[in-house]
């Protein structure tokens, strides 16, 4: 059988299509991986194909992937079908990867916990992240040995993990990264919220990196503007521990609360960025466009040189403006 894996979005390698590819080789079968497709009357034949979603922005590009090959298997995070590779394959707990759909890149990649421990039925983060509904508490899957690729490939892991510290088995996994000598990128973030001292001390043992290696950076986040206190808190906690502000970058979720006002939105951004924290901001709402104005000066470095009142754009609204001379 040939299979053929398309990936419509993501930086990172689309980790349920090397599942898939390491499941079909596994098998004898032979494995493609696709970002773009033309098909024609030249194209070599699929037997199976797959597209795979992340980001519910890339619908015109899923949709001309599926209207390419209306026979496809869909999924991921950004469709609206919820199917799991356990259940195409026929196999539970399948924690398999095939890397070679993606041969520069170098570090390893994977999961060692799944799940969240805000997957409770009244938890706010149902209302944008499906983690809870799909994989539900956190439980351990991996080792750090499991995950890295072995030799000649580089001690560094890129961690999946939604909530790294949920995993009932952290304490192990730490050990094992600072015996290990590994440099881990926690790219979906820890959640500060939930720090205690002894996790707060163990974040500062390892050797966290963004996702390019090249500085020190934890991914956190800062959705609710009712959380200040217990953020700050967890902030706080970091830096008695050794981990400076200015070494995390907090995800800002803007468009999704209706209580959300300008005056809330600057009010967050503007205690961050005092305490050095980098501020990441998550549109919700795309139609917004003043939100994604702010999300671009934001994330462009802008906020650094030019104050929101002489960034000259048509989308940046007056309410902005109004709010953010008097923060």
């Amino acid at each position: 059988m040939h299979v053929l894996a398309i990936q419509i979005d993501g930086a990172l390698p689309n980790m349920a299509l090397m599942k898939l590819g390491h499941w079909h080789l596994s098998h004898g079968d032979t494995v493609e991986y696709a970002r773009t497709w033309k098909r024609d009357l030249f194209d070599r034949r699929a037997d199976r194909v797959y597209i795979s979603a992340i980001f519910t922005f890339s619908q015109v590009r899923l949709m001309q992937a599926m209207h390419a090959f209306p026979e496809a298997v869909v999924g991921g995070t950004g469709t609206p079908f919820k199917g799991t590779v356990e259940e195409i394959i026929g196999e539970s707990g399948y924690e398999h990867y095939d890397y070679s759909g993606y041969p520069d890149f170098k570090e390893s990649i994977g999961y060692a916990a799944r799940g969240c421990r805000m997957a409770t039925p009244k938890s706010v983060c149902r209302n944008f992240c499906v983690v809870p509904d799909k994989e539900g508490r956190p439980y351990s899957v991996n080792t750090i040995a499991a995950i890295w690729r072995g030799k000649p490939f580089p001690r560094k892991l890129n961690l999946l993990d939604n909530d790294f510290f949920g995993n009932p088995q952290w304490r192990e996994r730490v050990a094992e990264i600072i015996e290990g000598r590994f440099k881990v990128c926690l790219s979906q973030g820890i959640n500060v919220r939930l720090l205690n001292e002894e996790s707060a001390a163990a974040v500062a043992t390892i050797e966290y990196r963004n996702t390019e290696f090249n500085e020190r950076r934890l991914y956190t986040a800062w959705d609710n503007f009712g959380d200040e206190g217990v953020f700050f808190r967890g902030v706080d906690m970091l830096e008695r521990n050794g981990v400076p502000p200015k070494h995390l970058m907090a995800y800002m979720l803007i468009g999704c609360d209706p209580a959300e006002t300008w005056e809330r939105i600057w009010h967050r951004f503007n205690r961050m960025v005092a305490r050095e924290i980098k501020p990441y901001p998550m549109v919700f709402n795309r139609a917004r466009k003043d939100l994604l104005c702010f999300q671009r000066w934001v994330l462009t470095g802008l906020y650094r040189i030019i104050p929101w009142d002489k960034y000259e754009r048509e989308t940046k609204s007056p309410e902005s403006v109004a709010a953010w001379e008097a923060a």
